[in-house]
């Protein structure tokens, strides 16, 4: 194969890595369900931040033993933790929608693999918060004073009913809610994406 070969080669080669651009029609398409998916991601941090400084204020006001309120305050602090981990992966996909640099159908394939990641992230979220709740069980269940003293029989039975109810749960609740606030944008943005690709 002679240098005249080699240059037309590696020119068709090029040829296949471009991608072709978005005509500005379609990008006024895509932009409509990204900023209600932005909004929407947005809301949910705020509101989750809210629900986080209500939960503290309501510890700090409310009356009760100290063991039980640094408890309850350690574990809630705890959850902060790990909602900070989870909304920083959150985060990422919202700096890639805000990007100028979605042109090209390329760059839209990516942002749909995104989506599919971030829905994993988004139920591993809800089912990371199972021993959350069972530690709130367990504190709540030996501060909470009562007339007579549960068996061990009753606080084993309540335990493992709150496991068996509460994952599943979690899991439908975090896959309703993901479909209502972004599942519809996500395919609005699958169908255009199967527009361009014909």
């Amino acid at each position: 194969m002679n240098i005249d070969e080699l240059k037309n080669t590696w020119n068709q080669d090029d040829s296949f890595e471009e991608t072709p651009e978005i005509s500005m029609e379609q990008k006024n398409k895509i932009n409509l369900p990204l900023e209600k998916i932005r909004r929407n991601m947005r809301m949910e941090f705020w509101s989750t931040v809210g629900i986080f400084v209500f939960a503290f204020t309501l510890i700090a006001l409310s009356a009760g033993p100290f063991k039980f309120k640094f408890y309850i305050t350690i574990l809630i602090a705890s959850m902060v933790f790990v909602t900070f981990f989870f909304f920083s992966q959150f985060f990422k996909l919202y700096k890639n929608m805000s990007s100028p640099m979605m042109k090209t159908y390329d760059s839209l394939k990516d942002l749909l693999h995104q989506f599919q990641l971030n829905k994993q992230y988004y139920l591993s979220f809800y089912l990371s918060f199972v021993p959350f709740l069972v530690c709130e069980i367990i504190i709540v269940l030996e501060f909470i004073p009562r007339p007579v003293p549960l068996s061990d029989t009753k606080i084993a039975s309540i335990l493992i009913g709150s496991i068996v109810i509460v994952m599943p749960l979690l899991f439908v609740i975090g896959k309703w809610w993901f479909k209502w606030l972004y599942g519809k944008y996500i395919i609005q943005i699958e169908n255009l994406v199967n527009e361009l690709k014909r």
